[in-house]
């Protein structure tokens, strides 16, 4: 990914005192207690790390919690001034840890309230995003695109608005999809979890969001400059992408409430805030597509999201996502028209012609080591294309320079084309239309 320093986005604040945080006491001390309780620590220092909070805030919730008989002191542990005090949960400390897990197994990071997070989601919007046609090449290079592409693709991207991709299948929509979440390439914060009504919502996720290793850059950097400079609640990550495909269905656009540990994910859609939600195969899904459309509406028009807790009650989440639908069927097939006209902009992804067939061709074989042969590329375009009605396909360059491959290897020679090769190869494209006998 073409990774750019978080000049752009301005950092969340670290809170200055408890107060700044947004949560109460109660919420911060049992969220602590548990968090000890889990994790077995003794040290204020572990504990900040654990919770995700300064060591000055940290201390401050740790001397409530012995001011209420929670935490006791157990001395240092090693002489020498560089000893830190150990500390243990009492008898009442435990049976309240044991008491707030009944509610809640939720421990760790401190959540961010919503509404502050809210403020955050403006900060780093992706519609801030400029992308420049140099930007979309650069992420798109090594496509082979149809003509006139970027110049339709370019302002969907720029705008954040919804794009639907659609066409024949096999000819790089996938492909453009990533190369539009490659081309976003700067980052955000994300943080561990947020907070609503004193639920607590993980929205942090390993698969989605790809954390940036500060330690790895340079000491002048912008990402060193913050070090330390925002708030730890919050995790920078590149702009997250969830890429789903046949697998969507309705719920997974909701909370995920686990009714044994009583703790809340995100949905997908939250997840995705501040970056790009891809969904592949469109059609392929057990929700029929208007059902799908139909939930995005409502977020795609008004930037917010509605979502409900165990309880019932509803509140606003941002929406501030890119949605990039992918589908091999035709729109109207799939979509009334008052659904395709909220899908802002509407992008057929054709497939190549002969001569940029041949292109992604050459280029594939000159990939893979594989040398042209001038006899096979003609029984290619003069026999076999002829008995699909010369439809060309970009994958079809890979899937028959990969069977030709397999067979050189099976064989035991060199990687070669031949027709009687390319016949072989040909066969496992498709499948001969015919009845099987019972």
């Amino acid at each position: 990914m073409n990774m750019h320093a978080p000049t752009g986005v301005i950092p969340p604040s670290p809170p200055k005192s408890l107060q700044d945080t947004g949560l109460t006491t109660v919420m911060m001390r049992d969220i602590l207690l548990k968090t000890i309780f889990r994790k077995n620590l003794e040290h204020v220092s572990e504990m900040a790390k654990a919770v995700c909070m300064s060591l000055p805030l940290t201390q401050q919730l740790v001397e409530i919690a012995r001011e209420q008989r929670l935490i006791e002191a157990q001395g240092t542990l090693h002489a020498g001034s560089s000893s830190e005090m150990a500390f243990q949960l009492s008898d009442a400390g435990k049976a309240r840890a044991l008491d707030a897990l009944s509610q809640s197994e939720y421990y760790g990071p401190m959540p961010v309230p919503l509404e502050k997070y809210k403020e955050q989601v403006q900060n780093q919007s992706v519609k801030n995003v400029q992308i420049t046609r140099d930007r979309l090449l650069a992420n798109m290079g090594h496509l082979i695109l149809p003509e006139h592409l970027l110049e339709h693709l370019g302002p969907a991207v720029s705008s954040g608005r919804s794009v639907l991709l659609y066409g024949p299948p096999g000819n790089g929509k996938s492909a453009i999809s990533n190369g539009i979440r490659d081309a976003l390439g700067d980052v955000i914060y994300i943080p561990h979890c947020i907070e609503y009504a004193g639920q607590v919502i993980t929205l942090y996720d390993p698969i989605v969001h790809n954390m940036i290793d500060e330690s790895d850059q340079g000491g002048g950097s912008a990402l060193r400059r913050t070090d330390n400079k925002y708030d730890k609640r919050y995790i920078l990550c590149e702009r997250p992408t969830v890429m789903t495909g046949g697998e969507l269905t309705l719920d997974m656009l909701d909370l995920n409430y686990n009714p044994v540990s009583r703790t809340y994910q995100a949905s997908l859609q939250l997840k995705a805030t501040g970056g790009v939600f891809i969904v592949d195969d469109l059609g392929r899904q057990e929700e029929p597509p208007q059902a799908l459309i139909n939930r995005w509406i409502v977020p795609m028009e008004a930037g917010y999201d509605i979502l409900a807790l165990q309880s019932g009650e509803k509140f606003e989440v941002p929406f501030d996502t890119l949605v990039v639908f992918s589908t091999n069927f035709h729109p109207n097939k799939l979509f009334d028209s008052a659904a395709l006209r909220r899908i802002f902009y509407k992008i057929k992804i054709d497939g190549p012609t002969q001569e940029e067939f041949l292109k992604v061709f050459a280029m594939v074989a000159k990939k893979k080591n594989m040398p042209l042969d001038e006899a096979t590329l003609i029984h290619m375009l003069k026999v076999k294309y002829p008995t699909i009605d010369n439809i060309y396909a970009n994958y079809h360059g890979n899937f028959l320079i990969d069977q030709m491959i397999s067979v050189c290897d099976y064989e035991g020679i060199p990687n070669q084309m031949s027709p009687d090769l390319l016949d072989r190869a040909w066969a496992n494209m498709y499948v001969k239309d015919e009845e099987i006998v019972h």
